[in-house]
């Protein structure tokens, strides 16, 4: 049984005592996208912090078809926005793409998660801010972020929080449902997380927590992700000369 109460109230605890270590004053910035993670951690920082400190920054490339989810979650807690919109850095990045080089579907994918990122820190830099890391455990798991874009951030609440476990949180701040339930999409390139990914974060989540999982094929493919990808949650490898 997961104990909500108590992991919520730890976590905002954790925020506040992270400001008041390494920023005392100074503001949460948080990517909003509309979905639940983001959601969540703008909703435990306002727990943490009050709404004054809390800054929303709503980063579509372009139109975004759902905006108005970001929008309903910066109303619903009563906090500062900026909306900085990404697509002319983004083409302006591919217009200026070497010619001898073809990128990936990947790579081009990859660059508006990388560019809201400056845009984010950008912002932070600008108005004494911290910026939120948004990913939970169960997408770190699989590396379902992208490396220097929003696997990155100053503080982050929920990387060792599943799923199912952010949902029960949101649900637990009285987030609205339609947010916490919203059927993940990556944003990038218009297909569902679970699509993406080959199987379900209920299969993921339960397999995080328990090591079972009832399809052997899914189960290799989990761990094949999550051992290709451990590389994003480590620190650079540095070299160690010897000096002596």
């Amino acid at each position: 049984m997961f104990a909500v109460e108590k992991v919520t109230r730890d976590c905002v605890a954790w925020i506040r005592d992270f400001f008041e270590k390494n920023g005392p004053g100074c503001n949460a910035v948080v990517g909003i996208s509309g979905g639940k993670d983001s959601s969540v951690v703008a909703a435990l920082c306002v727990a943490a912090l009050g709404r004054d400190r809390v800054i929303g920054v709503l980063m579509p490339c372009g139109e975004q078809h759902d905006i108005d989810c970001a929008y309903a979650l910066v109303d619903h807690l009563g906090i500062r926005r900026y909306v900085v919109n990404v697509k002319d850095a983004v083409e302006g990045i591919r217009a200026a793409f070497p010619a001898e080089i073809s990128p990936t579907q990947q790579t081009l994918t990859n660059i508006a998660p990388r560019i809201r990122m400056t845009a984010l820190y950008a912002v932070s830099q600008s108005c004494n801010g911290r910026v939120a890391n948004t990913c939970n455990l169960s997408e770190d798991w699989v590396g379902y972020s992208t490396r220097y874009g929003d696997s990155v951030g100053d503080f982050s609440p929920l990387s060792k929080l599943t799923v199912r476990e952010v949902k029960e949180i949101g649900h637990y701040l009285g987030l609205p449902r339609e947010l916490v339930e919203k059927t993940p999409i990556d944003g990038l390139c218009g297909k569902t997380d679970e699509d993406n990914l080959g199987f379900t974060y209920a299969e993921l989540d339960r397999y995080i927590r328990t090591g079972e999982i009832d399809d052997p094929a899914k189960k290799a493919l989990i761990d094949r992700k999550h051992a290709a990808n451990l590389f994003k949650l480590q620190l650079m490898p540095i070299f160690e000369p010897d000096l002596g």
